[in-house]
């Protein structure tokens, strides 16, 4: 049972760090994004893939299905054919930054996922988007890595612990999602 309350406990304090500031910014960047009818893409490896694509479902139905302004939104980590035909003739760092070559204007915006702020395909989409005029949100833990310097508005959850970082991943998805289907509605 001690490993288990202090999982929670730590979590806790984890979730007491975040800067919430910084949440309503990315809440911002969305709402300012989808009336625009720009798009929003998201990215990320491993745990924060699947984050990426539970937002991109979160934001496309649950914060958008029958909504005047729905969000245009894709989790760059769901095409599989396009992502290994780009890992197996160019390399794996280039798996989101040529998806978001194609497909990105001025600015759109892309959420880049990382635990360490380090995977350089990450880095990679977040160079690409820059060069575009897209704004950038990073959803980072570790002490941010490079990811947090490149990004318009880093969300750094202090932790070195993959397993709370992933948490409050999952967890600032959420609320920026449910912001949109529960306050917006």
């Amino acid at each position: 049972m001690n490993f288990f309350a202090s999982y929670v406990q730590n979590l806790h304090g984890v979730l007491d760090q975040l800067d919430l500031a910084k949440v309503e910014g990315t809440v911002k960047l969305l709402a300012e994004a989808r009336d625009r009818g720009q798009q929003i893409f998201l990215c990320g490896n491993g745990g924060s893939a699947s984050t990426a694509s539970h937002m991109a479902n979160d934001l496309g139905k649950g914060a958008s299905l029958g909504r005047k302004m729905p969000f245009k939104v894709i989790s760059l980590t769901d095409n599989i054919p396009w992502m290994t035909a780009l890992a197996n003739d160019l390399s794996y760092e280039a798996i989101f930054a040529e998806q978001l070559r194609n497909f990105a204007q001025t600015d759109d915006v892309l959420i880049a996922i990382s635990g360490s702020g380090n995977s350089q395909n990450v880095l990679n989409a977040v160079e690409v988007a820059r060069e575009k005029g897209v704004k950038t949100i990073g959803w980072i833990g570790f002490g941010g890595g490079k990811l947090a310097s490149m990004v318009d508005v880093p969300i750094v959850v202090d932790s070195d612990h993959m397993g709370r970082v992933e948490d409050a991943h999952v967890i600032l998805m959420h609320l920026v999602c449910y912001y949109f289907m529960e306050q917006e509605s």
